[in-house]
């Protein structure tokens, strides 16, 4: 059975951090580039960052560049987003997700590209409220 199960999300103050997770069984990250996406009410669901083969291999949105850090921990086929100095505006629902290395190095799709994720997570909540 696969499964990508988030945690790590909830109500956190201005300037706080949180760091977001997503466990998968039945797949093996090792194969995967990993995004992550969020959606914010009433707004469309969009790219926040991504992660390739290795931790050094990384992209983020303008929007949370120098502030979100994704990476992961193969070992335990896990990968995190490690959010500092949230801002409100960073208040969405948080979305993992996995797409095959092969896709993602093709240069067929850009790493925001949703519909070429193959598994998703459920989601998290982050809020960010003082």
């Amino acid at each position: 059975q696969v499964q990508f199960v988030e945690s790590g999300g909830g109500l956190v103050q201005p300037g706080g951090s949180l760091r977001l997770s997503c466990a998968a069984s039945g797949f093996t990250l090792d194969y995967y580039a990993i995004g992550w996406f969020r959606q914010a009410p009433g707004k469309e669901r969009e790219g926040v960052s991504c992660i390739g083969s290795s931790n050094g291999d990384t992209y983020n949105a303008d929007s949370v560049k120098g502030r979100f850090t994704v990476s992961r921990d193969n070992a335990k086929n896990t990968v995190f987003l490690q959010m500092n100095s949230l801002k409100p505006e960073d208040t969405a629902v948080y979305y993992c997700a996995a797409l095959p290395l092969s896709t993602y190095y093709s240069g067929t799709y850009y790493w925001g590209v949703q519909n070429a994720y193959k598994y998703w997570g459920q989601g998290t909540q982050v809020t960010v409220s003082s």
